[in-house]
């Protein structure tokens, strides 16, 4: 049997033209619709905003690699090759990382007229947005040569 319905309805101008029924028991449903919906709307523009911080982190740890075999390339020894890295990852990666940044040689020697690649790792947040406790640990490697002109001071 179809549901109850509401009686006719005619036109504006004087009763004319065509009438047509309205099924009574739709009220609400815009409601319910809202209600049902929103919640996985909202949790998708999170997971959105999640993945959008992992897509930046690993923007951010490419320039902080590219950055420290830079800073490293650079110096004058090995030993403040790799302190001048560190110092340059951690500074790029200080509001992006949550835990410690590594800073690790990858490349041979520190010989003149060779490639100084250092690799940079840290666990950065995006999924700890939605309270998943994930760890996300991203890692970027750069090479930049020796400089024959470096520091000799």
């Amino acid at each position: 049997m179809d549901a109850p319905l509401r009686p006719e309805r005619r036109g504006p101008v004087g009763g004319q033209g065509l009438s047509r029924r309205l099924p009574v028991d739709d009220r609400g449903l815009s409601t319910v619709e809202v209600v049902i919906l929103a919640p996985v709307m909202i949790l998708f523009i999170l997971v959105l905003v999640a993945f959008g911080q992992l897509v930046s982190g690993r923007g951010a740890l490419d320039g902080a690699a590219r950055d420290a075999a830079r800073a490293g390339s650079i110096q004058k020894d090995h030993g403040r090759a790799m302190a001048e890295a560190r110092k340059a990852a951690e500074a790029n990666l200080a509001d992006i990382c949550s835990g410690p940044v590594n800073v690790v040689q990858t490349s041979q020697g520190f010989e003149a007229d060779t490639l100084f690649t250092v690799e940079v790792s840290c666990e950065v947040r995006g999924l700890a947005t939605l309270g998943l406790n994930i760890p996300t640990t991203l890692s970027a490697s750069f090479s930049s040569p020796l400089d024959p002109y470096r520091r000799t001071a």
